[in-house]
């Protein structure tokens, strides 16, 4: 019923022969594999995968039977080969990795690289990917696109520096992380960026996924709250750091009713009362209230 859904729904298009087809399979639940997919699995003449047992066991899920090939991180530039040899016969072949999309944080770059150096047609095609299922559940409404860091460095000063150089931005950066390693990550995130926020998904789209948006400073407390806390496969999301406007950046408004107010009172008083009506930061109010004084100080009487 699968194969014969997705042979009407995908037939349609134009799917050439001698072309690499890249195939994102679920990251965690098989039925969000697309239609697309399970027709091109069906269609092609061979399956390069990242792990055959993996990918075995997916194809037979589907009703497939097909031969596969392994290329993974060990032998991907050898195995390349092999795989645009087949391609120069005129074979459809489909590339896997283990969950979600080739060449994210995935064999697949060296592979793809070598069939467009020999000439051949790479199709991808859509599907499940990790890093934009995180980012559509983060909410980090201050982000100016995103950065895909994947894996930091196993070493903690590594780690530390990969982070303090990927927030000096203003993206949202996406980091995966193993279970054995995630509570080092939630210290060093602390320590790098104590006051930032943190969407943290746990076993995205799986029967125990969680997921939870929290203060980086709390990241340690909510793993350690629950024995299944710090396992499975982890996404994190560290949401953009909100730049506090300088004084340059105060409005005209905010402006005219500081130049008012400091007529008659204190600066500091002038500053917190816009500061209570307008939520800008005290410190850039100061900075300008005081300017305001000193100009209107500055006047001839």
């Amino acid at each position: 019923m699968l194969l014969q859904a997705a042979r009407h729904v995908a037939a349609g298009q134009q799917y050439p022969k001698g072309a690499l087809y890249l195939v994102p399979t679920p990251i965690g639940n098989l039925a969000d594999i697309s239609l697309r997919a399970v027709h091109v699995l069906d269609l092609v003449d061979a399956v390069a995968c990242e792990d055959t047992r993996v990918s075995g066991q997916l194809l037979r899920h589907l009703g497939l039977d097909k031969p596969l090939m392994a290329v993974h991180q060990h032998n991907e530039v050898g195995a390349a080969q092999r795989v645009v040899a087949l391609l120069q016969e005129g074979q459809r072949v489909a590339y896997v990795s283990d969950a979600g999309t080739p060449a994210v944080s995935d064999p697949g770059a060296h592979l793809v690289a070598a069939v467009q150096a020999a000439g051949l047609p790479v199709v991808p095609l859509a599907g499940p990917s990790a890093v934009t299922t995180a980012l559509s559940a983060s909410g980090d409404v201050h982000a100016q696109g995103f950065r895909f860091l994947g894996f930091l460095p196993a070493k903690g000063a590594a780690r530390q520096t990969a982070l303090r150089e990927a927030l000096s931005s203003q993206a949202s950066l996406v980091l995966f992380e193993a279970p054995h390693r995630i509570a080092d990550l939630a210290t060093d995130l602390a320590a790098v960026c104590p006051a930032g926020t943190i969407t943290l998904c746990r076993e995205l789209s799986k029967q125990f996924e969680e997921i939870a948006t929290l203060p980086v400073g709390g990241l340690a407390a909510w793993l350690d709250a629950g024995p299944h806390r710090q396992r499975g496969e982890f996404v994190l999301v560290v949401h953009a750091s909100v730049a506090a406007p300088d004084e340059a950046e105060l409005s005209l408004a905010a402006r005219a009713l500081l130049a008012e107010l400091v007529c008659h009172m204190p600066v500091k008083k002038a500053a917190g009362l816009v500061a209570d009506v307008t939520g800008l930061p005290r410190k850039a109010l100061y900075d300008a209230a005081q300017r305001c004084r000193d100009e209107a100080d500055a006047q001839p009487d």
